[in-house]
């Protein structure tokens, strides 16, 4: 199964929204780009596996992984992605500027439920990050 995270880059964030199916689960923050830099950006776009984490600083939680030249990228909740992400994504239920958004981890909890399901019929789930601006064919309803 493949997600699929579609960005728009601004210099204080990068905001997005994950479709399944051209559906929209929900919206994300990260932290600018900033050529890959550890810990002050976001990741490169590419496809990256989604497995299941769980930590008590995050609760449960997603890690992606491979991703080149960073380890221990996280999907958890948080609402500004300055100030609380380190080059991992946050999903949010609302955005409300560039890197920030309301209500994270009621936004989590969806994609959690269904990320899980899917992990648990053993199917394997992937994220396709990718620019607004890159040609898909998935409709990100605006």
């Amino acid at each position: 199964m493949e997600l699929v995270l579609v960005r728009t880059y601004y210099s204080k964030g990068t905001n997005g929204d994950i479709f399944l199916h051209g559906d929209r689960v929900c919206s994300t923050i990260e932290l600018p780009w900033k050529d890959n830099h550890p810990q002050v950006s976001c990741i490169p776009e590419g496809k990256y596996s989604l497995q299941k984490r769980y930590s008590l600083k995050f609760k449960a939680h997603l890690q992606l992984t491979p991703v080149s030249g960073r380890q221990w990228i996280l999907v958890h909740a948080a609402n500004d992605a300055l100030k609380e992400l380190k080059g991992c994504i946050a999903p949010v239920s609302f955005l409300t500027g560039e890197g920030r958004g309301t209500e994270s981890r009621k936004a989590l909890a969806r994609l959690l439920a269904l990320v899980n399901s899917l992990l648990k019929e053993r199917k394997p789930v992937f994220l396709i990050i990718q620019s607004k601006h890159n040609e898909h064919s998935y409709q990100t309803n605006e």
